[in-house]
Protein backbone atom coordinates (compact mmCIF):
# COMPACT_ATOMS: atom_id res chain seq x y z
CA UNK A 1 0.00 0.00 0.00
CA UNK A 2 2.96 2.66 0.12
CA UNK A 3 4.53 3.34 -3.21
CA UNK A 4 8.03 4.29 -2.18
CA UNK A 5 10.43 4.52 0.85
CA UNK A 6 9.72 7.41 3.07
CA UNK A 7 11.94 10.64 3.58
CA UNK A 8 13.90 10.78 6.99
CA UNK A 9 13.54 13.93 8.37
CA UNK A 10 15.99 15.41 10.79
CA UNK A 11 15.47 16.59 14.24
CA UNK A 12 13.84 20.03 14.56
CA UNK A 13 14.90 22.47 16.84
CA UNK A 14 11.23 22.70 18.26
CA UNK A 15 11.24 18.80 18.29
CA UNK A 16 15.05 19.05 20.32
CA UNK A 17 13.41 21.62 22.66
CA UNK A 18 10.43 19.14 23.73
CA UNK A 19 12.59 16.20 24.08
CA UNK A 20 15.58 18.20 26.48
CA UNK A 21 12.76 19.47 28.55
CA UNK A 22 11.40 16.17 28.95
CA UNK A 23 14.52 13.93 29.41
CA UNK A 24 14.64 12.64 26.50
CA UNK A 25 17.83 14.51 25.70
CA UNK A 26 21.05 12.36 26.80
CA UNK A 27 24.60 12.46 25.89
CA UNK A 28 25.46 8.97 24.86
CA UNK A 29 29.23 7.89 24.95
CA UNK A 30 29.00 6.52 21.44
CA UNK A 31 27.06 7.46 18.04
CA UNK A 32 25.23 5.40 15.25
CA UNK A 33 28.02 6.74 12.38
CA UNK A 34 30.27 5.19 15.01
CA UNK A 35 29.15 1.56 14.70
CA UNK A 36 29.64 2.43 10.82
CA UNK A 37 33.01 2.01 11.25
CA UNK A 38 32.93 -2.12 11.32
CA UNK A 39 35.59 -4.23 9.64
CA UNK A 40 33.37 -7.25 8.21
CA UNK A 41 29.89 -8.86 8.73
CA UNK A 42 28.11 -11.92 8.04
CA UNK A 43 24.77 -13.11 7.84
CA UNK A 44 22.54 -13.87 10.79
CA UNK A 45 20.51 -17.15 10.69
CA UNK A 46 17.94 -17.92 13.09
CA UNK A 47 17.59 -21.44 14.53
CA UNK A 48 15.91 -23.08 11.93
CA UNK A 49 18.36 -21.59 9.32
CA UNK A 50 16.57 -19.23 7.72
CA UNK A 51 18.43 -16.07 6.76
CA UNK A 52 17.31 -12.95 9.22
CA UNK A 53 18.53 -10.53 6.77
CA UNK A 54 20.92 -9.35 9.80
CA UNK A 55 24.28 -9.10 9.89
CA UNK A 56 25.92 -9.63 12.81
CA UNK A 57 29.01 -6.77 12.33
CA UNK A 58 32.74 -6.84 13.61
CA UNK A 59 35.07 -3.99 14.88
CA UNK A 60 38.86 -4.52 15.06
CA UNK A 61 40.53 -5.05 17.93
CA UNK A 62 41.19 -0.67 18.80
CA UNK A 63 37.64 -0.16 18.52
CA UNK A 64 35.97 -3.08 19.50
CA UNK A 65 36.54 -3.03 23.34
CA UNK A 66 35.78 0.92 23.60
CA UNK A 67 32.68 0.61 21.57
CA UNK A 68 31.69 -2.30 23.36
CA UNK A 69 32.03 -0.57 26.85
CA UNK A 70 30.12 2.97 25.59
CA UNK A 71 26.96 0.09 24.83
CA UNK A 72 27.24 -1.24 27.73
CA UNK A 73 26.93 2.34 29.50
CA UNK A 74 24.20 3.19 26.82
CA UNK A 75 22.16 0.06 28.01
CA UNK A 76 22.81 1.50 31.92
CA UNK A 77 21.07 4.46 30.80
CA UNK A 78 18.67 3.11 29.24
CA UNK A 79 17.29 1.48 31.78
CA UNK A 80 18.78 2.34 34.73
CA UNK A 81 19.15 6.00 34.97
CA UNK A 82 23.00 5.34 34.56
CA UNK A 83 23.37 3.35 37.48
CA UNK A 84 26.49 2.00 35.84
CA UNK A 85 26.70 -0.93 38.72
CA UNK A 86 24.11 -2.45 36.91
CA UNK A 87 26.82 -2.53 33.99
CA UNK A 88 29.49 -5.30 36.09
CA UNK A 89 28.00 -8.28 34.88
CA UNK A 90 26.76 -7.33 31.08
CA UNK A 91 28.68 -7.78 27.87
CA UNK A 92 28.04 -7.12 24.19
CA UNK A 93 26.99 -10.49 23.07
CA UNK A 94 26.25 -9.11 19.41
CA UNK A 95 26.25 -6.14 17.18
CA UNK A 96 23.73 -6.84 14.04
CA UNK A 97 23.14 -4.64 11.36
CA UNK A 98 19.44 -4.70 10.14
CA UNK A 99 20.36 -4.66 5.61
CA UNK A 100 16.73 -3.79 4.61
CA UNK A 101 15.59 -1.30 7.25
CA UNK A 102 14.91 2.72 5.73
CA UNK A 103 17.52 3.78 8.37
CA UNK A 104 19.59 0.69 8.67
CA UNK A 105 19.30 0.03 12.60
CA UNK A 106 21.40 -1.74 14.29
CA UNK A 107 20.57 -4.22 17.14
CA UNK A 108 22.84 -4.71 20.26
CA UNK A 109 22.38 -7.97 22.36
CA UNK A 110 23.27 -7.71 26.16
CA UNK A 111 24.08 -10.52 28.16
CA UNK A 112 24.03 -10.68 32.10
CA UNK A 113 26.87 -13.91 32.48
CA UNK A 114 25.56 -15.14 35.58
CA UNK A 115 22.69 -16.09 34.61
CA UNK A 116 22.71 -16.35 30.96
CA UNK A 117 19.33 -13.79 30.40
CA UNK A 118 19.95 -11.36 27.71
CA UNK A 119 18.35 -7.99 25.86
CA UNK A 120 18.23 -5.97 22.84
CA UNK A 121 18.52 -2.12 22.53
CA UNK A 122 18.77 -0.67 19.03
CA UNK A 123 20.78 2.44 17.56
CA UNK A 124 19.24 4.12 14.58
CA UNK A 125 20.08 7.67 13.05
CA UNK A 126 17.04 9.45 14.34
CA UNK A 127 13.89 10.48 11.91
CA UNK A 128 11.36 13.37 13.39
CA UNK A 129 8.79 11.21 12.14
CA UNK A 130 9.86 8.08 14.51
CA UNK A 131 10.15 10.11 17.83
CA UNK A 132 7.10 11.64 16.99
CA UNK A 133 5.69 8.01 16.92
CA UNK A 134 7.45 6.74 19.51
CA UNK A 135 6.55 9.70 21.93
CA UNK A 136 2.82 9.56 20.83
CA UNK A 137 2.68 6.24 21.64
CA UNK A 138 4.19 6.71 25.04
CA UNK A 139 1.40 9.34 25.53
CA UNK A 140 -1.62 7.95 24.01
CA UNK A 141 -1.39 3.97 24.28
CA UNK A 142 -1.02 0.97 26.83
CA UNK A 143 2.27 0.76 26.65
CA UNK A 144 5.31 2.95 28.34
CA UNK A 145 8.29 3.36 25.54
CA UNK A 146 11.74 3.93 27.12
CA UNK A 147 13.67 5.86 24.05
CA UNK A 148 16.70 8.23 23.79
CA UNK A 149 17.98 10.86 21.46
CA UNK A 150 21.15 12.52 20.90
CA UNK A 151 22.33 14.52 17.93
CA UNK A 152 21.39 12.70 15.32
CA UNK A 153 21.65 9.11 17.38
CA UNK A 154 18.03 7.37 18.31
CA UNK A 155 18.40 4.51 20.96
CA UNK A 156 14.97 2.20 21.74
CA UNK A 157 14.46 -0.18 24.01
CA UNK A 158 13.75 -3.64 22.28
CA UNK A 159 9.66 -4.11 22.27
CA UNK A 160 9.48 -7.68 23.24
CA UNK A 161 6.60 -10.07 21.64
CA UNK A 162 5.53 -12.44 18.95
CA UNK A 163 6.05 -11.06 15.48
CA UNK A 164 2.96 -10.48 14.56
CA UNK A 165 3.67 -12.63 11.04
CA UNK A 166 4.61 -15.54 13.24
CA UNK A 167 1.57 -15.46 15.74
CA UNK A 168 -0.83 -15.52 12.47
CA UNK A 169 1.42 -18.47 11.34
CA UNK A 170 2.22 -20.70 14.52
CA UNK A 171 -0.60 -19.59 17.29
CA UNK A 172 -3.76 -18.70 15.37
CA UNK A 173 -4.92 -22.62 15.85
CA UNK A 174 -3.60 -23.17 19.10
CA UNK A 175 -6.79 -24.44 20.86
CA UNK A 176 -6.12 -22.41 23.70
CA UNK A 177 -6.15 -19.62 21.84
CA UNK A 178 -9.47 -16.93 22.84
CA UNK A 179 -10.32 -15.72 19.60
CA UNK A 180 -12.69 -13.49 20.90
CA UNK A 181 -9.78 -11.36 22.75
CA UNK A 182 -7.45 -11.65 20.12
CA UNK A 183 -9.89 -10.15 17.70
CA UNK A 184 -11.28 -7.71 20.54
CA UNK A 185 -7.70 -6.17 20.68
CA UNK A 186 -7.32 -5.93 17.02
CA UNK A 187 -10.29 -3.45 16.68
CA UNK A 188 -8.56 -1.19 19.70
CA UNK A 189 -5.38 -1.44 18.36
CA UNK A 190 -6.77 -0.59 14.91
CA UNK A 191 -8.17 2.18 16.66
CA UNK A 192 -5.71 3.52 18.44
CA UNK A 193 -3.61 3.57 15.05
CA UNK A 194 -6.16 5.61 13.32
CA UNK A 195 -7.22 8.49 16.26
CA UNK A 196 -3.03 8.75 16.53
CA UNK A 197 -2.41 8.57 12.55
CA UNK A 198 0.49 5.91 13.18
CA UNK A 199 0.72 4.08 8.87
CA UNK A 200 2.05 1.08 8.34
CA UNK A 201 0.92 -1.20 10.72
CA UNK A 202 1.53 -4.62 8.68
CA UNK A 203 2.28 -7.61 10.43
CA UNK A 204 5.97 -7.52 10.24
CA UNK A 205 5.59 -3.94 12.24
CA UNK A 206 3.72 -5.17 15.20
CA UNK A 207 3.93 -8.06 17.91
CA UNK A 208 1.43 -9.79 20.05
CA UNK A 209 2.02 -9.95 23.85
CA UNK A 210 0.80 -13.04 25.55
CA UNK A 211 -0.25 -12.80 28.66
CA UNK A 212 -1.39 -16.12 30.35
CA UNK A 213 -3.59 -15.41 33.62
CA UNK A 214 -5.53 -17.77 36.02
CA UNK A 215 -8.25 -18.25 34.18
CA UNK A 216 -7.84 -16.56 30.40
CA UNK A 217 -5.37 -15.62 27.88
CA UNK A 218 -4.56 -12.07 27.57
CA UNK A 219 -3.50 -10.33 24.37
CA UNK A 220 -1.75 -6.79 23.92
CA UNK A 221 -0.41 -5.89 20.45
CA UNK A 222 2.00 -3.59 20.22
CA UNK A 223 3.95 -1.53 17.57
CA UNK A 224 7.36 -1.69 16.97
CA UNK A 225 7.99 0.27 14.11
CA UNK A 226 6.81 4.38 14.22
CA UNK A 227 8.19 5.60 11.27
CA UNK A 228 5.29 6.28 9.14
CA UNK A 229 3.68 8.79 12.40
CA UNK A 230 1.82 11.09 10.66
CA UNK A 231 3.28 10.69 7.33
CA UNK A 232 1.41 9.13 4.50
CA UNK A 233 -1.11 10.92 2.73
CA UNK A 234 -4.02 8.14 2.85
CA UNK A 235 -6.79 7.10 5.09
CA UNK A 236 -6.45 3.68 4.27
CA UNK A 237 -2.42 3.74 5.61
CA UNK A 238 -3.32 4.28 8.90
CA UNK A 239 -5.98 1.24 9.06
CA UNK A 240 -4.41 -2.19 10.07
CA UNK A 241 -7.36 -3.50 8.90
CA UNK A 242 -6.87 -2.48 5.04
CA UNK A 243 -3.54 -4.36 5.28
CA UNK A 244 -3.67 -8.22 3.26
CA UNK A 245 -1.13 -9.55 6.43
CA UNK A 246 -3.29 -9.29 8.52
CA UNK A 247 -6.18 -10.68 7.18
CA UNK A 248 -5.64 -14.00 9.48
CA UNK A 249 -6.89 -11.51 12.56
CA UNK A 250 -9.24 -9.82 9.88
CA UNK A 251 -11.28 -13.02 9.27
CA UNK A 252 -11.07 -14.15 12.64
CA UNK A 253 -12.59 -11.09 13.77
CA UNK A 254 -15.43 -11.11 11.20
CA UNK A 255 -16.27 -15.01 12.69
CA UNK A 256 -16.26 -13.50 16.31
CA UNK A 257 -17.45 -11.16 17.15
CA UNK A 258 -20.52 -8.61 15.75
CA UNK A 259 -20.24 -5.26 14.27
CA UNK A 260 -21.91 -4.13 17.69
CA UNK A 261 -19.33 -5.63 19.82
CA UNK A 262 -16.96 -4.09 17.19
CA UNK A 263 -18.62 -0.51 17.55
CA UNK A 264 -18.20 -0.56 21.55
CA UNK A 265 -14.43 -1.78 21.22
CA UNK A 266 -13.97 0.83 19.29
CA UNK A 267 -15.85 3.46 21.71
CA UNK A 268 -14.12 1.77 24.57
CA UNK A 269 -10.77 2.64 22.92
CA UNK A 270 -11.59 6.05 22.35
CA UNK A 271 -12.76 7.07 25.82
CA UNK A 272 -9.64 5.34 27.15
CA UNK A 273 -7.11 7.72 24.33
CA UNK A 274 -9.36 10.83 25.89
CA UNK A 275 -8.44 9.57 29.11
CA UNK A 276 -5.26 9.66 28.57
CA UNK A 277 -5.49 13.18 26.33
CA UNK A 278 -6.74 14.84 29.94
CA UNK A 279 -4.00 13.61 31.66
CA UNK A 280 -1.29 14.30 30.02
CA UNK A 281 -2.23 17.80 28.72
CA UNK A 282 1.09 19.27 28.72
CA UNK A 283 3.20 16.92 27.46
CA UNK A 284 0.18 16.73 24.55
CA UNK A 285 -0.18 20.35 23.47
CA UNK A 286 4.12 20.76 23.82
CA UNK A 287 3.94 17.57 21.21
CA UNK A 288 1.96 18.60 18.72
CA UNK A 289 2.85 22.21 18.98
CA UNK A 290 6.32 21.09 18.11
CA UNK A 291 4.56 18.74 15.14
CA UNK A 292 3.08 21.79 14.18
CA UNK A 293 6.05 24.04 13.39
CA UNK A 294 7.20 20.90 11.77
CA UNK A 295 7.85 19.36 8.37
CA UNK A 296 7.33 15.56 8.90
CA UNK A 297 5.63 14.77 5.96
CA UNK A 298 4.91 16.17 1.58
CA UNK A 299 2.70 18.95 0.94
CA UNK A 300 1.06 16.82 -1.20
CA UNK A 301 0.24 13.79 1.59
CA UNK A 302 -0.90 16.96 4.06
CA UNK A 303 -3.42 17.92 1.36
CA UNK A 304 -4.67 14.26 0.57
CA UNK A 305 -5.04 12.95 4.32
CA UNK A 306 -7.33 16.06 5.18
CA UNK A 307 -9.48 15.49 2.52
CA UNK A 308 -9.73 12.41 3.63
CA UNK A 309 -10.63 12.65 7.29
CA UNK A 310 -12.90 16.08 6.45
CA UNK A 311 -14.77 12.85 4.18
CA UNK A 312 -14.84 10.50 7.23
CA UNK A 313 -15.62 12.64 9.98
CA UNK A 314 -17.96 14.71 8.14
CA UNK A 315 -16.27 18.07 9.36
CA UNK A 316 -14.72 20.82 7.14
CA UNK A 317 -12.32 21.58 9.97
CA UNK A 318 -9.52 19.23 8.74
CA UNK A 319 -9.75 21.45 5.37
CA UNK A 320 -7.87 24.53 7.36
CA UNK A 321 -4.53 22.41 8.19
CA UNK A 322 -1.27 23.26 7.04
CA UNK A 323 0.50 20.09 8.26
CA UNK A 324 0.31 16.86 9.93
CA UNK A 325 0.48 18.26 13.74
CA UNK A 326 -2.56 20.42 13.21
CA UNK A 327 -4.63 17.46 11.44
CA UNK A 328 -3.08 15.22 14.43
CA UNK A 329 -4.60 18.03 16.53
CA UNK A 330 -8.50 17.98 15.18
CA UNK A 331 -8.02 13.83 15.01
CA UNK A 332 -7.25 13.47 18.46
CA UNK A 333 -10.25 16.27 18.96
CA UNK A 334 -12.68 13.72 17.21
CA UNK A 335 -12.27 11.57 20.27
CA UNK A 336 -12.47 14.43 23.22
CA UNK A 337 -15.84 15.79 21.47
CA UNK A 338 -16.88 12.33 21.43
Amino acid sequence: MIDKKKHIYPISSGLRTYLIKYGREVDIPVHYKELLRFMSSISLYDSRGNDTLWETVFFNEQDRADIHYNLRKIYAILKAEGDMSVMQHLYVDRVDLCTYGNTKPFRVRIVNRINDNFDYFYVKTADASRVYGLELEHLLSPNRISYLVYQDTLIEEHIAGIPGEQFMRTHIRDPLLNPIRISKEFVKFNERCFVRLLGDMHSSNFVVDVTPDFEEVHYRIRAIDFDQQSYEGRKTIYLPQYYKQNNTLIQLGIKHITPESMAQYQREERALIAFRLKTSTMEIEDILHSMEGDTIAPPENVESLKEDLAKHYKTSVFMDCKNMGEILRHSLRQVLHK
